[in-house]
């Protein structure tokens, strides 16, 4: 036992766990899409259990728009018992969850669950590396702020999770959304229905988003089976929280109220969504030379000098040498 306390002990052991683990996570991150299965026929059973959901709520005439399912796991149980919702409650959660992919009561249990949990564990973790196996030769003022630090990135770690992977599923929806407009107003214009336009854009844009796929066929599965179409595209634009597609929402929404021309709101939908890309790809362009400051300074420059004054600097150090030899020669003439 002491063995293993005087392993963990050493900085040195900590700081080759943490380049082992920094070389491991380099690696997954490489080989993630390679290894990556083609997730389209999950979704999609996904989406079609939700529309056999949203059929069975609809012939039994219930007018709750949220149409959730019930949550009857251990994990509810615990936290009923301990009354986290009320303690943790955020009234926007729900529509983070329902952003990164995450729908159901199921989901929104587990988040609480990390975020009352995943504090307390750091901090635990904290007390005993920091004042127990005494890793860091630091005061106690230190100790206990590292703790408390940890306990702070423990408590926001799962809205941070959650938010990375909205965003990443929004960049993935946005990136082939205007393309499915595209697609969309080809569909109406021939002469096909809103609902069917849409479950065959989404058959289409699965190869390229199966995020986008699998919003678009809950859609039309919403479309069908909600009492009002405006429930879904407002529930489609509060999904995606994008001003692009909540443009489009509004868009159609009008159209179905009103009576206009619905190829002519998605024409015009399309070509703004168009723009938006373009603008955010620009945007991004022009970033570029303010983030690549910083690794030119520390990796390119250093290297540059390198090739650049290394020849001098041996040419100089050879002269200094050659000159410096007839005159030790020399000296030692002298000398004798």
């Amino acid at each position: 036992m002491s063995d293993i306390i005087a392993l963990l002990d050493n900085p040195t052991n900590i700081a080759a766990a943490a380049v082992a683990l920094m070389c491991f996570g380099t690696v997954v991150t490489i080989a993630a899409p390679a290894m990556k299965g083609d997730k389209l026929e999950g979704r999609l059973k996904s989406v079609a259990t939700r529309r056999e959901e949203l059929r069975r709520r609809s012939r039994q005439q219930i007018k709750d728009a949220s149409l959730r399912r019930e949550d009857n796991g251990v994990l509810k149980d615990i936290m009923e018992r301990l009354q986290v919702r009320k303690l943790l409650e955020d009234p926007k959660v729900i529509d983070k969850l329902a952003s990164a992919g995450f729908r159901g009561p199921k989901p929104l249990t587990t988040f609480y669950f990390f975020r009352f949990v995943t504090p307390f564990m750091l901090a635990i973790l904290g007390l005993i590396y920091f004042f127990g196996l005494h890793g860091v030769d630091w005061s106690p003022q230190m100790r206990f702020v590292a703790v408390c630090v940890l306990f702070v990135i423990g408590f926001y770690g799962p809205n941070i999770y959650v938010s990375n992977i909205a965003n990443k599923r929004l960049a993935s929806i946005m990136a082939v959304f205007p393309d499915a407009l595209d697609l969309l107003l080809i569909c109406v214009e021939s002469g096909m229905s809103i609902e069917a336009a849409i479950h065959k854009v989404a058959a289409e844009v699965g190869s390229s988003s199966i995020e986008l796929a699998e919003e678009m066929s809950l859609l039309s599965a919403e479309l069908s089976y909600l009492p009002e179409r405006r429930q879904a595209y407002e529930g489609f634009a509060k999904r995606s929280n994008h001003p692009g597609i909540k443009s489009v929402a509004t868009a159609m929404t009008q159209a179905e109220r009103y009576g206009t021309p619905l190829g002519a709101a998605l024409r015009v939908m399309a070509k703004e969504n168009r723009e938006l890309r373009i603008a955010a790809a620009e945007k991004k362009a022009a970033q570029l030379p303010a983030k690549l400051t910083v690794p030119m300074i520390l990796f390119f420059l250093p290297v540059i000098f390198i090739v650049i004054l290394g020849p001098a600097i041996i040419k100089v150090q050879d002269t200094t040498k050659a000159n410096s030899a007839p005159a030790a020669a020399a000296g030692l003439a002298t000398k004798r």
